[in-house]
């Protein structure tokens, strides 16, 4: 066995979420408190930078100037902590989903030019047990051989037939991929983990002044945010787009049954999203044996965002709803679909041509 690779600095900014690039970090000894230190000035730019660029592409992806002579590793490196306290920070939810889609498809497109040994360091960082295919293989343009462990991990979001396990050529147990796939892989690891951190609530630790360049930068693409999540969705609610894990909790709520803690807020968030009026929300509740109105009213101007935060919540993805038995039985748009609203929108659509 020979020694891993060593990841240069230039490597590290290609994929600043490795552990090597969190050692390195830790010389600038980073605290959220710092940020509005002037030294930090340039790395703050970088990072807000990395958010524009995530809102603003589309494909949401985040930049990576390939000419060393034009790029400045110590400000690249660690702008992506900084850029994750940022979105986080913003508490909006589309933010962080678009900020996270965008630097796993960056990592993945400089995954696909990148030498195999830094590309299975890259994957060792996730603890991926994969390795080199076979010379065998690799005639047949197979780089690589993933556990299907692994593979069956990120590939459950794919909805297309190459991505079912018994699509795949097999080895033992374990999956030939080419280095496409191999990257579109890693690019579903990179994006649940930097998920993951944005989970953070950062806010009330940020500085004012960093909390209101935050502001500025959801103000600024405020337009964007709500053009995309309030997308095509008609004034009142048509319960026939209703996907089927919505439907099924709006029956069991009407008839009094019990819900989860998670059904309650994803069919709230869901109703009161396509425009459902508080009111009608509050009333569906009435059948429960616990309905207690004054308390059922609150959660639910709650969640619109009437109260408390202001923040108006959306539904959980499909991933959550599957993970906490909500998802019943899928149709044929629920497998072209990761969220309840996604499916919502392509439902209406296809109303309306068959209306025509």
């Amino acid at each position: 066995m020979g020694a891993r690779p060593v990841l240069t600095k230039s490597d590290l900014a290609k994929y600043p979420f490795t552990p090597e690039a969190a050692d390195y970090i830790k010389q600038w000894n980073l605290k959220i408190e710092n940020l509005e230190n002037p030294d930090y000035g340039t790395i703050l730019k970088r990072a807000e930078k990395r958010i524009e660029e995530a809102l603003v592409s589309d494909p949401p992806r985040v930049s990576y100037e390939e000419k060393y002579e034009k790029r400045n590793d110590e400000v690249e490196i660690p702008s992506f902590p900084v850029a994750i306290i940022l979105a986080a920070g913003t508490g909006n939810d589309y933010v962080k989903r678009r900020y996270a889609l965008a630097e796993a498809t960056r990592s993945s497109n400089l995954l696909q030019r990148e030498n195999e040994k830094i590309f299975l360091e890259v994957a060792n960082t996730f603890k991926w047990r994969i390795k080199t295919a076979e010379s065998t293989d690799k005639l047949r343009n197979y780089a690589f051989t993933l556990h299907f462990i692994d593979f069956l991990e990120n590939a459950k979001n794919f909805h297309e037939k190459e991505w079912k396990l018994i699509n795949r050529v097999l080895r033992n147990g374990w999956v030939c991929l080419t280095k496409h796939e191999a990257a579109r892989l890693l690019q579903e690891e990179v994006r649940r983990h930097v998920e993951k951190k944005l989970e953070a609530n950062v806010r009330p630790m940020l500085p004012p002044n960093v909390i209101e360049r935050v502001d500025t930068l959801v103000h600024n693409y405020a337009g964007k945010i709500e053009k995309v999540q309030f997308e095509e969705l008609p004034k009142e609610a048509v319960n026939a787009a209703f996907p089927p894990c919505i439907r099924k909790l709006y029956d069991d709520a009407a008839a009094g049954r019990h819900l989860s803690h998670v059904g309650r807020f994803a069919l709230t968030s869901f109703l009161l999203r396509v425009g459902v009026p508080q009111n009608e929300v509050v009333d569906l509740f009435r059948s429960f044996a616990d309905f207690n109105e004054r308390m059922t009213r609150y959660q639910v101007e709650h969640i619109s965002g009437a109260r408390g935060s202001r923040t108006s919540y959306i539904p959980p993805k499909c991933d959550t709803l599957r993970t906490h038995s909500v998802c019943p039985d899928m149709d044929d748009i629920c497998r072209k679909v990761h969220h309840p609203l996604a499916y919502y929108r392509r439902k209406l659509r296809t109303l309306k041509k068959e209306a025509t």
